[in-house]
């Protein structure tokens, strides 16, 4: 029996991000960037006021503020205003010694300029202004290339772009942006036994739950995803050789004892290597991996039953796909929390239980509750669950009021 820690240190070391494509910054969101983008032009282009106010040589106001040793009096110092300089404008103007521009933020600097005076340090002259407080050279003044210089690089190769990349990208003229797109899946289902939603079920039958529910998993952590549907045994080669060709990852879902998964792994030999093993967990305790077809597509084979199916791809396939998107962090963040209630686990195996976790609002300690078990197979258990607490496998029994570590999963809402 191989254990969680192998089995998805396997998985994950077949993780490779798409081929980059090029695309329009405000699709980039999310992505992970594929080229380091250098900067041609400085950024800010010219010297520009950083607040409104009034541009000046420090110099000329150097002395408002202090003491007059003859009075006692603070010093005010009087400018005439000579101008006024809107952001956008393009018209430049010089400063001559002993004058003020009015000025509005992002505007550029006049010429001999060196200081903006805030609003707020003055009266609001319109024709003179009265200055009561000293400026120092470069203040409220954003200089030529202080956000970047040409030659700098605005977004690193590797970097996940956000809104901050979104908008250095637009504030140094780009337009697109090489990227590594979101990774295609496709997920599969097997069984003669299976109807598709859209179809009445008929004796023996029942609905396609698993492969809805995992196309939806991988969309939600950041997938591409399609979801090919219903194949018989006989036609699972044929589906998955096609999705081998367009995918970066390839699920299938299939009843996983006896000869079932046996007929599988033969169908799909000639594509490559996929083996299917027990893991040390509960629940999905029999999975299939391996990497098929020319590109050493990852390809998993997942239980049928949807709860066995979702914590399967919780814990193997979505850190996966988050490593092909690029994020530092693949896996979900834990917690360390008290347990509500007391809990059998089995020996030898690591447990996922659903649970809904809670925060005292007096202490900020978690608190988890573990839902329920009615079967594994029962999606309401997980429906209601907002974490999984994970048992380790030497651990047969929680009682409430111990230390249990806990996984968040996706928030709702």
């Amino acid at each position: 029996m191989r254990s969680v820690e192998d089995h998805l240190a396997r998985v994950t070391a077949a993780a490779v991000a798409p081929r980059p494509v090029r695309v329009g910054i405000s699709e980039a969101q999310g992505l992970m960037c594929a080229e380091e983008v250098v900067v041609e032009n400085a950024l800010p282009a010219f010297d520009q006021a950083a607040i409104d106010g009034y541009a000046v040589r420090s110099v000329d106001v150097a002395s408002a503020g202090e003491t007059d040793e003859e009075t006692g009096e603070q010093i005010v110092v009087s400018l005439p205003v000579v101008g006024e300089v809107r952001a956008g404008n393009r018209q430049p103007i010089r400063l001559q010694p002993g004058q003020a521009v009015k000025v509005e933020t992002g505007a550029p600097l006049p010429t001999l300029a060196d200081a903006v005076l805030p609003d707020k340090w003055t009266d609001g002259g319109l024709s003179k202004v009265r200055v009561g407080h000293a400026v120092r050279s470069g203040q409220y003044v954003r200089r030529t290339g202080d956000d970047v210089q040409p030659g700098d690089v605005a977004v690193r190769r590797g970097t996940v772009v956000g809104p901050a990349q979104v908008g250095l990208l637009a504030a140094v003229g780009r337009d697109k942006v090489s990227v590594h797109p979101r990774p295609r899946v496709a997920v599969i289902s097997v069984g003669r036994e299976l109807v598709d939603i859209d179809r009445d079920t008929g004796a023996g039958q029942v609905y396609d739950v698993a492969s809805y529910a995992l196309a939806a998993a991988a969309r939600d952590c950041g997938a591409e995803v399609h979801r090919v549907g219903i194949v018989t045994t006989d036609g699972v080669r044929e589906a998955v050789e096609a999705q081998l060709q367009r995918s970066e990852v390839v699920i299938v879902t299939s009843a996983l004892g006896g000869s079932a998964s046996d007929d599988i792994t033969v169908a799909l030999a000639e594509l490559g290597d996929l083996a299917v093993e027990r893991i040390a967990m509960h629940p999905a305790s029999v999975q299939g991996f391996g990497t098929l077809g020319d590109d050493q597509v990852p390809t998993f084979l997942l239980p049928s039953n949807p709860m066995s199916a979702l914590v399967a791809f919780e814990v193997m396939v979505r850190p996966l796909i988050r490593i092909a998107l690029g994020k530092r962090q693949p896996m979900r963040r834990l917690v360390t929390a008290k347990s509500a209630a007391s809990h059998q686990s089995p020996a030898g195996r690591r447990e996922y239980v659903r649970g809904q976790l809670m925060r005292d609002e007096d202490s900020g300690e978690f608190m988890v509750a573990p839902i329920p078990d009615n079967g594994s197979h029962l999606l309401v258990s997980l429906a209601e669950a907002n974490c999984l607490i994970v048992v380790d496998p030497e651990v047969t029994e929680v009682r409430a009021g111990d230390d249990v570590v806990v996984a968040f999963l996706a928030q709702r809402g």
